[in-house]
């Protein structure tokens, strides 16, 4: 954005510029070539009123005198000729036989009038040729012709080009100082507002956007601070809540355990069913409660790493996911699904060694689950870019194309899968411990038929 109005502010003070500096040149090269056609023109009058005055005398001495001094002085040539186009007097190497002279010459005869060119430039070099007839529009008795050097005239009009570019150069230069801090002033706010924004969205707690800018920016900042506040508050009380109402329910579940526990020898044996059926639920709803405390748990911790330096901690997902995937072998083997872990090369991964090993856990206890006796899973790590990815696979009956999105869902479970032991919070506990390190797990189908479940995080590095 910044960019973008830079560059409108600059077009506009380029075209200010330009819509100054460009008349103001041709204004000052115009005014610089009438100045040196006058002083020309004026020493050709005089040279023609010398020119009449020997005519009418037949002296020609004063006028050879005076525009010899002339070109010893100033170094421009000059021709007079009469009225029948001879030469009266000739210096500098001018003569009155030159095509371009003699020109002139029949267009001052005819009392016509001489353009003495157009408007100089500093690059300017070739001599001028001036003309004017002797005499009057009605007797016309000879022609002078003048040939004005232009260098000192074109370098004057260069030293007035360098000072309006110069000036237009350092207007510019302001106009960029002025552009520069106007769109850091509105800019640098919506920065930071849009950092917070970022930072707020991710579920992460976020700075307060240092108000800034134009009143309505500084309003606004004003108001997102108000807003993340509430929304962090309320983010935390029901983190707190979770957790609180696990711990308090820890308590009534333990006595109420004891209590059932000390009727077993008093029941009867027809009471035994339902006895099982209550142990199982209190079992469920201890299970539950544990999840929802790791839940809690996780969503604090990556809110911690997500301010601190902690992400930077990295583990061998290699060495880690190898040794849980041995840890699970007997569970697997006792639920007839065939764990396979692929060794590899070490893969780095920005994780500590207890959260990936938690989230394996996770996902192995699932794919064990869910993919039902006879079904193959397998594990690996391996690098992917920028990214390190700890993957697990089996072909067991997986999810539906629709049921994917949902899957990490707190408290969702397909509906194929309602008998089975769970409380659908397993996935959600893994995405938010990777979330805290700017990692993401990914749902897809596995081919022929299965779940893939991969976590991508990025690649760790060494110290």
């Amino acid at each position: 954005m910044r960019t973008r109005v830079l560059t409108v502010v600059l077009a506009f003070a380029v075209l200010a510029v330009a819509g100054f500096a460009v008349p103001l040149l041709a204004v000052t090269a115009a005014q610089r070539t009438q100045q040196l056609v006058a002083a020309r023109t004026a020493d050709l009058d005089r040279f023609a009123g010398l020119a009449e005055q020997a005519a009418e005398s037949d002296d020609t001495g004063a006028l050879t005198a005076d525009v010899r001094r002339y070109t010893e002085l100033y170094g421009e040539a000059v021709v007079v000729v009469d009225a029948r186009r001879a030469p009266v007097v000739q210096t500098g190497g001018l003569r009155a036989a030159d095509p371009a002279v003699a020109r002139l010459v029949d267009a001052a005869l005819r009392n016509q009038p001489v353009s003495p060119g157009g408007t100089l430039r500093p690059w300017s070099r070739a001599d001028r040729l001036l003309a004017r007839p002797v005499g009057t529009g009605t007797r016309v008795s000879g022609a002078v012709v003048l040939r004005a050097s232009v260098r000192a005239a074109a370098d004057d009009i260069a030293l007035r080009w360098a000072l309006v570019l110069a000036g237009a150069g350092l207007f510019a230069a302001a106009c960029v100082l002025l552009a520069r801090r106007a769109t850091q002033w509105v800019v640098r706010p919506l920065h930071r507002l849009d950092r917070a924004v970022g930072t707020l969205a991710a579920g992460l707690p976020p700075e307060h956007a240092r108000a800034g800018g134009p009143p309505e920016l500084r309003q606004l900042a004003t108001g997102f601070n108000r807003m993340a506040d509430a929304v962090t508050t309320a983010l935390e009380q029901q983190r707190r809540l979770v957790a609180d109402t696990s711990h308090q329910l820890r308590n009534p579940l333990a006595a109420l355990r004891l209590r059932i526990d000390s009727l077993q020898p008093h029941l009867r044996t027809s009471a035994t069913r339902t006895y099982t059926g209550v142990t199982a639920e209190l079992e469920r709803m201890e299970h539950l409660l544990d999840d929802l405390l790791t839940l809690a748990n996780a969503e604090h911790r990556a809110g911690e790493l997500a301010v601190t330096d902690a992400r930077e901690s990295c583990c061998d997902a290699t060495a880690v996911a190898a040794a849980q995937a041995r840890l699970w072998l007997p569970v697997a083997e006792q639920a007839g699904v065939d764990l396979e872990f692929i060794s590899g090369p070490a893969v780095l991964m920005a994780c500590s060694e207890g959260e990936l090993a938690q989230v394996a856990d996770i996902l192995f206890d699932n794919a064990i689950k869910y993919a039902g006796s006879g079904a193959r899973m397998e594990a690996r790590c391996f690098t992917e870019g920028a990214d390190a990815v700890f993957e697990v696979q089996d072909d067991g009956p997986g999810l539906d194309t629709g049921e994917l999105p949902r899957a990490g869902t707190r408290f969702w479970r397909s509906e194929r899968h309602r008998e089975v032991r769970g409380s659908g919070l397993g996935l959600a506990i893994a995405e938010r411990l990777v979330a805290g390190h700017a990692g993401d797990v990914e749902f897809t189908a596995a081919e022929p038929h299965g779940l893939c479940v991969r976590v991508v995080l990025p690649k760790g590095h060494t110290a």
